[in-house]
């Protein structure tokens, strides 16, 4: 039997209203969610801005759900996960990126980090090996309306075809830093990364001063999914 055209318009207007109150139900966790950080430390008001307007909670399993805005990573899938939002917001101001400055992110993941850096303004390249997660991040990111370029490949080796960047971060924890990453930055250009073993990293900040000159500082340990590829560390 035909549905009516005053059926239709009932489903579409329960529909929207199931979204709305969704949409009020993540509002207050995601402002509490964004205090949390600043009482942690953040102080890049850009970035706490960022976090409070991306809806983490669509880029999980439902089951998910009431964990959403917890500061803490959870599960996407193929092994991975969505980075702790503290871990984004810390590698983010560490990038200390201006509006129209070339970012490459190496880990697409979820799509998390890669949102928070459009909300920014960087033009925004990023590199995701597995091709399950890279499709995911893909369509979420289309429809948030965010636009960024990505493709499926091995992180380590970076995305020569749009070097140099202004900023790299690298959301996975590496053996060591890759060298692809560090001949792909401009002059005056950081890269963000977490480079230890396999149970804890240092995060690291990469300047790069002249042609062949580099700055290194040291941060606080993390605790990130192992960096794959070809310059990290092997699939076994």
């Amino acid at each position: 039997m035909p549905i009516l055209a005053s059926e239709c318009i009932s489903i579409i207007k329960h529909r929207k209203h199931n979204t709305l109150n969704q949409e009020r139900r993540f509002l207050r966790p995601r402002r509490q969610l964004v205090e949390q950080l600043r009482k942690k430390g953040i102080e890049d008001e850009r970035v706490l801005q960022a976090i409070g307007k991306i809806p983490r909670h669509k880029l999980i399993d439902t089951a998910l759900h009431s964990k959403a805005y917890d500061d803490t990573a959870l599960p996407i899938g193929m092994g991975q996960t969505i980075s702790q939002p503290f871990t984004v917001a810390a590698q983010t101001e560490l990038l200390n990126i201006e509006k129209g400055e070339k970012v490459l992110e190496i880990g697409t993941g979820s799509g998390y980090q890669c949102m928070v850096l459009c909300e920014l303004g960087a033009e925004v390249y990023s590199v995701e090996r597995h091709k399950e997660l890279y499709f995911k991040a893909k369509e979420a990111l289309r429809e948030f309306g965010y636009k960024a370029m990505l493709k499926s490949g091995d992180g380590t080796l970076g995305w020569s075809a749009y070097a140099p960047y202004d900023g790299i971060v690298v959301t996975a924890g590496a053996p060591v830093v890759p060298d692809d990453l560090v001949q792909q930055l401009s002059i005056g250009g950081r890269l963000v990364i977490p480079v230890g073993n396999d149970e804890s990293q240092m995060m690291l900040r990469i300047r790069r001063t002249a042609e062949n000159e580099y700055e290194r500082e040291e941060f606080s340990n993390f605790k990130f999914v192992p960096l794959i590829g070809e310059k990290g560390w092997g699939e076994g």
